[in-house]
This record gives structure tokens, C-alpha cells and sequence, in this order.
């Protein structure tokens, strides 16, 4: 039996690439550290798919460790750099335990800067930090104009533009030329989980409604009462307007399926282009399938 010394696993939404992550930490005494960028948000495990819902937040599922689920609060910001940080934290941290670090989740950003390392930018201070969320918030398009060589137009992507330019006093674009820092050595063995797309409609269409039984009408009031931001997760601003009296509920799982599916197809171009795999899974995997990994 092959043991790396490290995995990824990825792979679109409703893949089945939890599950199989714990049934392979099972054969190799590993650890699951978190690389889905909703998952790391504490209060919505139903609406994000987080391997705790349903059960109570811990450290660890049946005996096996998991690190980085449910840390931060709906209110707090998080960039790639804050990621690789704290992965980085955890790698060590589960490796001096005797334990194989295994990464799972579909955020592109975060897969990539475990493999290739993120641009050496400098931390940038809570007063820029908010100062960009501000601006941002108070006019996006004067925002955007501030960083001209930034082409997002996602919000919290701006807004990292802007506050690298109060700190630093460069363009974000300047700082990503230069030679990358922090990436995951050796490298990880790479395992995409990528099904058939029907076969992921099916699954997405069938889990969703089961989500909102298992308790993400609740996630939802929650992240209402407190006014948090609604574009946090996939299916938050669809429920908030279904309890807002917006759309009805039909509407909501209607509407969330689709924007769901848009995700996985979005992800699926992702690892194409972007991910080279050691392995590739291309069906919901089993049990049986880390055969694949080991032998």
C-alpha cells in the first residue's frame, strides 16, 4: 500500500468528495482540513453541505481529526492569504500529532495557493481592511475605478484589490508578478472527483430540499435577524427572500437549485483548465474507490 504524505482532494459541488475524504483518512489515520471557503463559516453547515450538519460542531467526526469547519463568524472577512495562513497552521499542527493531512473542498483560490502559493503581499492592516469594505459598500463602480487592473467585479474581489493599494501603495496585479510564497511542500497527491454532470444535477435537485428540512430555513433566519450578508453562501439569499416574503418557497428551492448547478458547472471548467489531477474519479465515489489512491 502507497501512503502519500499529503492529499487534495476536490471536485464540484455534491460530488461526493466529503464523504470519500473520510472514508480515505480512515485507511491512512488522516486528518480532513477544510478548503471550501462557505464551509469555513460557522452558522450555516445545512446551506453550505458542511460535513456538521446535523451533528454539533467539533474537532473531529467518529475519531477523525477536522480542522478549519466553522470557524468564523457570517460577519468576518477572509482573503486567500488569511487561508494559506492557517492551512498552513493546520498542516503542520496535524503532521507533529502522527496524523496525514488531507485537504477537501471546491474553492479554486484555495486549492491553488496550496499547490502553487499565493504573492508575497504584505498583511494589510483592520483600518485599510475596512476602509476598502466601506468604500465597496458605499460606491462599487468609484471603487473599481481606484483599482483600474482589477476586472472583478465580485464585491470582496475589490475590495482585496483596494485594501493592498491603502496598504502597500501598489496595484494588487503588481504584487501577483512576483514569485509566489507558502505553497504546500512536498506537493500533495492531487485527486479529482468529477461525475458526470447529470449525474450532479440529479444529486443537487434531490440534496436541497433535504437541506432545507435538516435545518437551513433556521441558518437562514439566523443570518436575517442579524443582517448579515446574504451572498455569503448559495441558497442564504434565496431562503432570506423566501422568508422575506419575496418569492415563494417553490421559487427559492427552484432558484438555489439553479444557481447551484451554474456553481458546479463554473467549478467543472475550474479543474479543467486549472487542476492537474494525479487521479481522476469520474463518478460519485465509494468506499472502494481510495483502492484507487493506495494501490
Amino acid at each position: 500500500m502507497i501512503k502519500h504524505s499529503a492529499y487534495i482532494i476536490t471536485g464540484p459541488t455534491a460530488s461526493g468528495k466529503s464523504s470519500f475524504a473520510h472514508a480515505l483518512a480512515r485507511r491512512v489515520h488522516g486528518a480532513i482540513i477544510n478548503a471550501d471557503s462557505v464551509q469555513i463559516y460557522r452558522g450555516i453547515e445545512n446551506i453550505s453541505a458542511s460535513p456538521f450538519a446535523g451533528r454539533p460542531v467539533s474537532n473531529e467526526i467518529d475519531g477523525i481529526p477536522y480542522r478549519l469547519f466553522s470557524i468564523l463568524t457570517l460577519n468576518e472577512q477572509i482573503s486567500v492569504a488569511d487561508y494559506i495562513k492557517m492551512a498552513r497552521e493546520q498542516y503542520d499542527s496535524v503532521i507533529s500529532d502522527g496524523y496525514v493531512p488531507i485537504f477537501v473542498g471546491g474553492t479554486g483560490f484555495y486549492i491553488n495557493g496550496i499547490i502553487n502559493g499565493i504573492s508575497p503581499i504584505p498583511e494589510v492592516s483592520v483600518s485599510n481592511r475596512q476602509k476598502a469594505r466601506a468604500m465597496v459598500a458605499d460606491d462599487l463602480d468609484v471603487a473599481r475605478a481606484m483599482v483600474p487592473t482589477c476586472t472583478a467585479t465580485d464585491p470582496q474581489r475589490v475590495a482585496r484589490a483596494l485594501e493592498v493599494l491603502f496598504e502597500t501603495g501598489c496595484q494588487l496585479s503588481d504584487w501577483q508578478k512576483m514569485p509566489r510564497i507558502g505553497a504546500i511542500l512536498p506537493m500533495p497527491f492531487r485527486i479529482l472527483i468529477n461525475p458526470p454532470l447529470d449525474e450532479l444535477r440529479q444529486r443537487i435537485a434531490a440534496r436541497i430540499p433535504e437541506m432545507i428540512l435538516g435545518g437551513a430555513l433556521d441558518e437562514a433566519k439566523y443570518i436575517n435577524d442579524n443582517n448579515f450578508d446574504v451572498r455569503r453562501a448559495i441558497g442564504a439569499e434565496q431562503l432570506c427572500a423566501y422568508l422575506d416574503g419575496e418569492i415563494s418557497r417553490d421559487d427559492a428551492i427552484e432558484n438555489w437549485i439553479t444557481k447551484t448547478n451554474q456553481y458546479a458547472k463554473r467549478q467543472r471548467t475550474w479543474f479543467k483548465t486549472q487542476f492537474n489531477a494525479d487521479l481522476t474519479i469520474n463518478h460519485i465515489p465509494n468506499e472502494n474507490d481510495s483502492d484507487l489512491v493506495l494501490n
